[in-house]
Formats: structure tokens, sequence, C-alpha cells
């Protein structure tokens, strides 16, 4: 089983460490992993904006570094869901679409493929889980309050290996923090007002750290943080799973 390993360009730039991480787990696990080199945006800032003949080129650049494994993973909800919903429809009539197919958030890939049921590392902390929207209601990591089926985690599922760790949950735990991409810069006032809320009930929680799938979310929660002065710290999924290997 090859995976390439694709790092968004948000992650490269303001969270290598995160990326780091990703590919330290993975090979901690035992499994074939491969950094394609001069890998770049998925495209979706571009389309969102509204621009999305300026994502097609991305979209097929991405395709053609990646489509020779047989799961291409990343730690970013936002950006999988990205290519596994809208790169069918940028590349049809261009090039043949095998990455769609093979996309996976690192989190849906250890809990679905590799099936990780040991332990992992060691986080002795408090952590509130921020379950990202995109994770909940494209990608599957967790069920949605607003259906009625049986609840699940996987993201929790993952975090409960972790040596030393309580995870706990906000209120209404999968409401969105109010980042949204371009959502954030087109309605700035919402989008802090939402993140405000968001962030004060993680911390009601009383948890140290607060941790999610997506660097995106924790950004902007950060930010809002940092605003007004909140002792917390942010951290992504795969660096507490990583931590102490």
């Amino acid at each position: 089983m090859k995976i390439g390993l694709f790092i968004p360009c948000y992650v490269d730039v303001v969270y290598p460490q995160v990326g780091i991480a990703t590919y330290k787990l993975l090979k901690h696990l035992g499994l074939d992993v491969d950094y394609p080199l001069n890998q770049t945006c998925c495209g979706q800032p571009m389309a969102n904006a509204g621009f999305e003949g300026q994502a097609i080129p991305l979209a097929e650049k991405f395709e053609e570094k990646f489509k020779g494994f047989d799961y291409v993973v990343s730690p970013s909800v936002s950006c999988t869901a990205f290519i596994k919903l809208n790169y069918p429809r940028l590349l049809k009539g261009k090039t043949e679409c095998e990455t769609a197919k093979k996309a996976m958030d690192v989190v849906e890939f250890l809990h679905d493929v590799v099936k990780v049921n040991h332990p992992l590392g060691t986080f002795p902390h408090k952590v509130s889980l921020h379950n990202s929207c995109h994770g909940v209601r494209e990608l599957g990591l967790s069920s949605p309050s607003e259906e009625n089926i049986p609840k699940f985690n996987k993201i929790k599922d993952l975090l409960n290996l972790v040596e030393g760790i309580q995870v706990l949950e906000p209120e209404r735990p999968d409401e969105c923090c109010g980042f949204g991409g371009m959502f954030s810069v087109e309605e700035t006032a919402i989008s802090e007002q939402m993140g405000i809320d968001k962030v004060q009930r993680h911390k009601k929680t009383g948890a140290r750290f607060i941790t999610g799938p997506d660097c995106s979310c924790l950004m902007h929660m950060a930010g809002i943080a940092k605003k007004q002065g909140l002792d917390v710290e942010f951290k992504h999924v795969v660096e507490i799973l990583a931590a102490g290997l």
C-alpha cells in the first residue's frame, strides 16, 4: 500500500509541524509513505472565491503528482473534501480523475483503512474536541447533530488511544467556528462572533487544549482566543496522536 502525503499550502507555510507530525505518525505505523516534491495548492481558495477556472490547472497538476498512489492522505478535512467532491467535475473531459477516489483525511485513513486500535502517543491533558464542518458533513468523521442516527466520532476514537488524555466536547459540538474560508473575509463581523461563541464554549469544558482535524478552523479560533487574552492552546489532532512517539 503506497501512500502519497499531501500537505496543503497553508499547513506547509503556517503549520509545518502538522505536516511533520503526519509523516512521523504514518511512518511509526509502518506505512509506505512518500511526499511528492513540487506539490502545490489543491485549488480550493480559487474555486471558493469564484475563480474556478484558475483551480483547474492545479487539479491537473495534483492528479499528475498523486495518481500513482493507492491513497492520498492529508491533514486537512477541507482540502480533502474539495478534492473528493469537486475534482471529478473540474477534470471532466480533460483528464482521467483518479485522485478523488483515493483522497482521504488522515483521521479517516487511520480509522477506516489502517484501523488503528492500539495505544499511540502520550498526552496527559484535558482536550476539547472541535468537529470541523467539512469533516462532519462531507467526510463523515462524526455524526451530524441534525440527523437522527447513532452517534459516532472517529476523531474521538483515535484520541482515546492516546495515553493520559481526557477528551471533552463543548455544547453544540458540531456547530461552525465561523471561519469558512472566504466567509471570514466577506462576512468578518459574523465570522468573528461565531468564533467568539465557539471558543467560549470550548473554554467552558475546562480543557487546556483545543484540537481538531483542520488547521484553518484552529487558526481562526486561535486568533479569537489571542484577541480575547484567553489562556488556551491549539493543536491539530495528528500532533496529539504523534506526541511522545
